[in-house]
């Protein structure tokens, strides 16, 4: 149904351009900060849930819409932006608890995990540069003539997904090794739960003040 050379070429650009790092990596470091090595591969997984539906409504028509609306699109990429800011603001709030919140599982440990893989699929759905890419790139590596086209966006869908996978992974992990050392004191536990708060922050700002370019 869809060519190997068809795959290994979508797989070269969506390398190009996922080593760059955009919303989605930002966002997984910042967690990672802030909250942990769970936390962040919690992230992870709803980014990349998010990321593929995305590829799903890109396969059935959904995508051109958002792209070729200005007005769509600037409404799915503000949702972001203002949903980064609150998590954000949320972890910098809440910075000086994180000591405590390390040193103990909460009974609803399970449901703060849903919650966290939420967060992440928001974040993924509405990531500017993933709606850009889907629904401009994706589409030139069908084969029309083959047919079941939505079938085929689907199955390349996921060469990116399995790619982000890894990089977004090492991403978290790299994040939250390094968070690991300020865990030692409370202080500076505090100022790396802050750091993480406001980079997302910053990358709220900047997703809301970024072009179609994105």
């Amino acid at each position: 149904m869809v060519s190997t050379e068809s795959i290994l070429a979508f797989a070269a650009i969506s390398l190009l351009v996922i080593v760059i790092p955009g919303p989605s990596v930002l966002f997984v470091i910042g967690r990672a900060l802030a909250h942990g090595r769970r936390v962040a591969l919690a992230t992870v997984l709803g980014n990349l849930l998010g990321s593929y539906l995305l590829v799903i409504a890109v396969a059935w028509g959904l995508g051109a819409l958002v792209e070729s609306s200005a007005t769509v699109f600037v409404g799915v990429k503000l949702a972001g932006a203002v949903y980064l800011v609150y998590l954000g603001v949320q972890a910098f709030r809440h910075r000086k608890e994180m000591r405590a919140a390390s040193m103990a599982a909460p009974a609803g440990e399970r449901r703060g995990d849903l919650r966290t893989v939420l967060d992440g699929i928001f974040v993924g759905v509405t990531n500017p540069k993933g709606v850009v890419f889907f629904a401009a790139v994706l589409p030139q590596f069908v084969d029309h003539s083959a047919g079941r086209v939505p079938l085929q966006m689907m199955v390349l869908g996921l060469v990116p997904v399995a790619i982000g996978m890894i990089t977004d992974t090492l991403w978290g992990l790299g994040a939250s090794a390094a968070r690991s050392w300020f865990a030692r004191s409370d202080r500076r536990l505090s100022m790396v739960g802050g750091a993480g708060g406001i980079a997302m922050i910053g990358l709220g700002v900047t997703v809301a003040a970024t072009g179609r370019a994105d």
